[in-house]
C-alpha cells in the first residue's frame, strides 16, 4: 500500500489486521518456546505445572539445567568458535569481493559474481554433501599419492568452518557491497591529491565508510553460522556444535532443557541485533 494514496477503510483494516496476524504468526511459537523453558515439569507441553528456574540452574539429573550440562555449554563453546571463524573469513573475503566487483572491470566478472551467488540456491544439505564427497576425495588421494594425512579435509570443524564460509561469505559481500556502491569516489580522489597513496586513502577513508556494513556483515556471518544445520550435519565430526547437539538431544526426547537453550539464543541473537542497529546509528 502507498501511504500518499488514499484507499478505502475497509482495505486499511483489512491491511492492518493481515499485518497484526502475520507478526502474531511468526511471535507465537516463540513465545510458546520461551514460556515452557519455565515449566516445572519433564515436558514442554500442557498441562502448566509451575514456574521454575531448574531447566537454566538445575544441578542434579533428571533436571539438570543449561548452566550446569557440560555437553550443552561445550557445544555452545563450539558454535561460537566457529561463528567467530566464519565471520571474520567471511568478512575479510566479502570486502575484498565488494572491492572487486565494484571497482574492476575484467572479462568473466560477470560469471564470476554468478559462481559467488550459486551456494545462496544451492540446498545446504546438497552443498554439506558436495563438499564432504570432494574433501574426503581429496584427502584419499593424497594419502594414495604422498602418503600425508590431511585430517584437515576429513569430517570436523576445520571442515564445518570451510562449509559454511562457502556460502557466509556471499551474504557478506551483497551487504558490504551495498553500502559501498553508496561511497563517493572523489573523497579517495581527494586524499591523492593531497599526498595519499592507494592504500592510505582505502585505510583511512573508504573502510571507516564501510564500518557499519562491515560490522553488520560479521553479525551476521556469526548468527548465520550459530544457527546452521543442515551443512554443519554433513560436515561435523565429534565435536558438535549447538545445533547438531541439541538435534542429538531431541532424538533420545524432547525436554524444557531445549526451550531453555531456544530462549538464550533469542535473548542473545536479539542483544547482537540491538548492538548492530545502535552502531549503525552512531555511524
Amino acid at each position: 500500500m502507498i501511504p500518499t494514496i488514499p484507499t478505502p477503510r475497509a482495505l486499511n483494516v483489512i491491511w492492518t489486521g493481515y499485518v497484526a496476524l502475520f507478526f502474531v504468526y511468526l511471535t507465537v511459537p516463540l513465545i510458546v518456546v520461551a514460556v515452557f523453558a519455565f515449566n516445572d515439569s519433564q515436558f514442554p507441553s500442557l498441562p502448566w505445572e509451575g514456574f521454575t528456574l531448574d531447566w537454566f540452574f538445575g544441578s542434579e539429573r533428571p533436571r539438570i539445567g543449561v548452566f550446569h550440562e557440560r555437553q550443552i555449554l561445550g557445544a555452545i563453546g563450539t558454535s561460537a568458535l566457529v561463528g567467530a571463524c566464519v565471520s571474520i573469513l567471511s568478512v575479510a573475503v566479502g570486502t575484498s569481493n565488494a572491492f572487486l566487483f565494484n571497482r574492476y572491470k575484467f572479462r568473466g566478472r560477470g560469471l564470476l559474481y554468478v559462481l559467488m551467488l550459486l551456494p545462496l540456491v544451492v540446498p545446504g544439505i546438497v552443498l554439506g554433501i558436495s563438499i564432504l564427497v570432494f574433501s574426503s576425495t581429496a584427502a584419499n588421494g593424497l594419502w594414495d599419492m604422498a602418503q600425508i594425512d590431511a585430517q584437515f579435509l576429513r569430517p570436523g570443524l576445520t571442515l564445518v568452518i570451510l562449509g559454511q564460509f562457502s556460502f557466509i561469505t556471499t551474504i557478506a559481500t551483497l551487504v558490504i557491497s551495498a553500502r559501498l556502491q553508496k561511497f563517493d569516489p572523489s573523497l579517495e580522489e581527494a586524499a591523492l591529491n593531497l599526498g595519499a597513496n592507494r592504500l592510505t586513502a582505502v585505510r583511512t577513508i573508504t573502510i571507516p565508510f564501510l564500518m557499519p556494513a562491515i560490522v553488520g556483515a560479521g553479525v551476521v556471518a556469526f548468527l548465520m553460522s550459530f544457527e546452521n544445520f543442515n551443512t554443519t550435519l554433513m560436515l561435523v565430526g565429534s565435536d558438535a556444535p549447538l545445533t547438531i547437539a541439541m538435534f542429538d538431544r531431541l532424538k533420545e526426547g524432547s525436554t524444557p532443557l531445549l526451550n531453555a537453550v531456544s530462549l538464550l539464543l533469542m535473548i542473545g541473537s536479539s542483544l547482537l541485533a540491538l548492538v548492530m542497529i545502535a552502531f549503525q546509528r552512531r555511524a
